[in-house]
């Protein structure tokens, strides 16, 4: 909350997104017998990820807050789509990582706009 605006974009902007395209590139090639293994159990991580960050983006009364917790969110279903190992779902995951790339760090540069024109 007290982090400056820049600091929310390239958390939200690069560095989701390096892991990502970590666990795209090296972790599914590298591991993939690792991957299948623990898939149920990053699945049902994922979606506790998702149900916390929704239930406490929804408490939450500061703008930036709001954000930065939908924003994890959407990264957990980014990553259940990478888990899933179909094409479609990897298509789907890379997609919603470029979208989310471009909506997450415009809408902390809004923020910071409404903050400062309050």
């Amino acid at each position: 909350m007290e982090a400056p605006t820049i600091g929310s974009v390239l958390l939200a902007v690069l560095r989701l997104k390096l892991c990502v395209y970590g666990l795209i590139r090296f972790c599914i090639p590298l591991f993939p017998e690792g991957t299948s293994f623990f898939s149920p159990l990053v699945i049902i991580f994922a979606c506790i990820g998702i149900i916390y960050t929704c239930l406490t983006a929804i408490r939450q009364i500061d703008l930036k807050k709001i954000i930065a917790y939908s924003s994890v969110g959407h990264i957990n279903v980014v990553l259940l789509g990478i888990i899933t190992e179909t094409s479609e779902s990897l298509q789907g995951a890379i997609f919603q990582r470029l979208s989310h790339g471009l909506v997450s760090g415009s809408l902390f540069f809004l923020c910071r706009c409404v903050i400062y024109t309050l």
